[in-house]
């Protein structure tokens, strides 16, 4: 018999991260590979490394640090995870998705996911930042969906509606700071795949016949339990590299990291202007 996260483990973790802070963070941020100098910008920050929470899974991954930043960001108190888990580090997609439940405790009500990911678009070029406007779950149509397991009614009904996973109105915040501040956005579909070998030519080819402009290992899962718990989402795939369509390039970690450089000063600004328009 498989066990799945309980309301215990989820409480003991918030009532962990309650007890290092002064004010609750309203809002979420989750910063993938090579994005974690995001981190950088919180102000009067608490640091808690994520091996000393209860019950949170750690992060193995090289660009990853591991660890909550808690404080003032651009006006507004957020929870930062600096680094974040993946199913492929051995973790089910309850333990995966667990952050974020802890953050729904702590009352959060909306969460800015990123993360780095190959460009399947023929139109994006490493370094861009594209907005997730929606998204295809591979990996949960394979029957890793982290609602799997018994419903936490706490949260949501069994069977939460995604038609609009990420929110419309934060969609449009997004979209204005970009033309306001004169950030290239792009914006497209994110496909989620389970990793963590990288694509063949043959599955890149597949993934943008049925409408992916981005591909990755993440957030999926986190825009599903977010949204099972009424929590608004907003989300942007920094683009690392060009979908290998014909197996002449190679692609590695390290040139996911480099790009990451490119991409933080462009995610920065989009971040810092929707931030800006939550905290009014």
């Amino acid at each position: 018999m498989d066990s799945f996260v309980t309301m215990v483990e989820i409480d003991r973790a918030a009532q962990f991260i309650k007890g290092k802070i002064k004010k609750l963070p309203k809002v979420g941020l989750v910063l993938g590979s090579g994005l974690g100098g995001l981190a950088d910008k919180v102000e009067d920050a608490v640091v808690i490394p994520y091996g000393e929470i209860p019950e949170w899974p750690e992060s193995t991954i090289q660009g990853h640090v591991g660890r909550l930043v808690i404080g003032n960001l651009f006006g507004v108190t957020c929870l930062v995870m600096q680094g974040r888990i993946h199913y492929y580090e051995g973790y089910t997609m309850d333990r995966v998705t667990f952050p974020i439940r802890v953050m729904q405790r702590l009352g959060i009500s909306t969460v800015i996911l990123t993360n780095a990911a190959g460009g399947l678009n023929p139109d994006f070029n490493p370094g861009d930042v594209m907005l997730i406007t929606d998204h295809i779950n591979i990996i949960g149509m394979g029957g890793m969906n982290p609602l799997r397991g018994p419903n936490l009614s706490e949260f949501g009904e069994r069977f939460p509606d995604m038609s609009q996973a990420y929110d419309r109105s934060l969609l449009t915040l997004a979209r204005n700071v970009a033309k306001d501040q004169s950030v290239d956005l792009k914006e497209g579909v994110y496909i989620c795949l389970a990793g963590p070998s990288f694509e063949t030519p043959a599955d890149l080819r597949y993934l943008r016949l049925i409408g992916g402009d981005a591909v990755g290992m993440s957030t999926v899962p986190e825009t599903i339990i977010a949204r099972h718990g009424g929590t608004r989402v907003l989300a942007f795939s920094g683009i690392s590299n060009k979908a290998n369509l014909d197996g002449s390039t190679v692609t590695t970690h390290e040139e996911v990291l480099e790009a990451g450089r490119i991409i933080v000063p462009k995610l920065t600004t989009v971040i810092r202007g929707v931030l800006e328009l939550l905290s009014d």
